[in-house]
């Protein structure tokens, strides 16, 4: 079973939205409306909650987890992701906080307490360390990231495209029954 409870937490997934069979999604986890998760991905909130929004997608081998609240840090981390961020295949995210419009390319990481402003595009294999903020409307690449640039009107309008197009692969998906144990 793809949907597990754990501590008195079920997570509570939004209308038309696609879990495959595959992935594991467990505790405290709200994944929004028309949303996806895909193939082999774990999405664990068991000592924290974890948020997903609408129209977003998470690809593939994806690691999604939190920060606990302890000696070390009081409040923790949650995972809080907005709505229509595509997150590449194989991407880890810990107890960070994601905007709206996102594109976080396949293989980077995102670490504890960092906060990714709206309309940022993350490159592929970048590492955002530990409290990091990625300003508004800017590509950042390597690792650690660096601002590379602004990004451009057509990267901009791949976001909802982005989204869009998730949205109608995971439709397909759903009629075919992905989502339900074999």
């Amino acid at each position: 079973m793809a949907i597990r409870n754990f501590q008195q937490h079920t997570p509570k997934v939004g209308p038309r939205a696609f879990v495959d069979r595959s992935a594991v999604v467990l505790g405290d986890v709200e994944i929004g409306e028309d949303s996806s998760v895909w193939p082999l991905t774990v999405v664990r909130g068991d000592m924290h909650r974890i948020r997903i929004g609408a129209r977003t997608s998470v690809q593939d081998g994806s690691v999604l987890h939190i920060t606990h609240a302890g000696p070390f840090n009081p409040d923790g981390f949650p995972l809080i992701i907005g709505d229509e961020v595509t997150i590449g295949h194989n991407v880890m995210l810990h107890g960070c906080t994601l905007g709206n419009r996102i594109l976080v390319g396949m293989g980077s990481t995102v670490m504890d307490g960092a906060v990714v402003e709206d309309e940022v595009i993350i490159g592929a294999g970048s590492l955002v360390p530990p409290g990091k903020r990625l300003a508004s409307g800017y590509l950042y690449v390597g690792s650690p990231v660096k601002q590379a640039r602004a990004l451009s009107d057509k990267e901009r309008a791949f976001f909802a495209y982005s989204a869009a197009n998730y949205v109608k692969l995971k439709d397909l998906h759903l009629a075919e029954g992905y989502d339900q144990p074999e």
